[in-house]
């Protein structure tokens, strides 16, 4: 049976009653299974690449940081018979983090080094001189360790704060491992910053 003259439905449920058959709901729409959602696919091509990026630039970090840690070693225990051990360890600093700026600049974040940077980069590494100064200090006078070895074991514990500040300093905001994943964004973007150059 149909609907009758008088506009009430029948069991057929045609297209004059709201019937379930001519309904329109969730049934008939995208559900769940056909919602585009972060929980339906793994992370983006673009964080993967920016992690990738920057565990590299970690690693490249962390050898810069060997060799910078040997330089100011070798440094130290050259100056320690001629001077007090503070003293050997202030100028073996100084020394290492001259080599330590170049090495970074060109090889860690392949940025181009400029007076600017050259400046505040003793600066921003005053952080890291009274970390490992005052870790020299503690475990020479409190826990007793030789003073020659000591150094080695302060430089250590202060290498987190060298990373966090010269990335800071050496590396111009927006051109990081995120933005070098997404590509250049234009003049003076990564692509124009970090290129090797002379001291400009």
């Amino acid at each position: 049976m149909g609907a009758g003259r008088d506009g009430r439905p029948g069991p057929s449920g045609d297209a004059d009653g709201p019937g379930p058959v001519g309904k329109a709901g969730p049934a008939a729409g995208a559900g769940p299974a056909g919602q585009a959602g972060p929980a339906t696919g793994a992370a983006p091509a673009g964080q993967a690449s920016t992690r990738r990026a920057r565990l590299a630039e970690i690693f490249r970090f962390g050898l810069v940081g060997g060799v910078n840690t040997g330089t100011f070693f070798g440094c130290y225990l050259l100056l320690h018979p001629w001077m007090p051990y503070l003293a050997a360890n202030s100028l073996a600093f100084v020394l290492s983090m001259i080599g330590s700026f170049f090495l970074n600049t060109y090889f860690t974040y392949r940025t181009r080094p400029t007076w600017k940077k050259f400046a505040l980069f003793p600066l921003a590494n005053l952080t890291n001189f009274l970390v490992q100064s005052a870790g020299l200090f503690v475990l020479v006078t409190w826990a007793g360790m030789d003073d020659r070895i000591a150094p080695l074991v302060a430089a250590v514990f202060a290498i987190p704060f060298t990373y966090l500040i010269s990335q800071r300093i050496l590396v111009p905001r927006g051109t990081g491992p995120a933005s070098a994943a997404s590509g250049p964004s234009g003049p003076g973007s990564e692509t124009d910053e970090r290129q090797p150059s002379r001291l400009a």
